[in-house]
């Protein structure tokens, strides 16, 4: 039920307000679904998940300072990591086949 004791002039005040909470969504909204903005912000993202990947390619290829080993040789402790990260997951998977057969 409409509540009839309020005042006219409050209630047209919150509806004011409320269409200018409206109008700055659908600005928001229209500015997020831009597919300008939507393509530089992808390429933003881009640009600083590569500067990531490339930091962390950086710290496996050069040694630490005062490990023997010339730079842009990649750690044998990275390699053996790696392999062994593999096989454990190629073990995981093949176990789990197996598993899902025997049901």
């Amino acid at each position: 039920m409409a509540d009839r004791g309020r005042d006219p002039e409050a209630v047209e005040r919150e509806i004011e307000r409320t269409r200018e909470e409206l109008a700055r969504n659908i600005d928001e909204l229209a500015d997020r679904l831009n597919p300008k903005h939507m393509a530089q912000r992808g390429t933003e993202r881009l640009k600083e998940e590569a500067g990531i990947v490339a930091q962390a390619m950086g710290s496996l290829v050069r040694p630490a300072e005062g490990e023997d080993g010339e730079p842009g040789q990649l750690d044998q402790r990275v390699v053996l990591a790696g392999v062994g990260a593999a096989v454990a997951l190629t073990a995981l998977v093949l176990w789990r086949r197996s598993r899902k057969r025997r049901r």
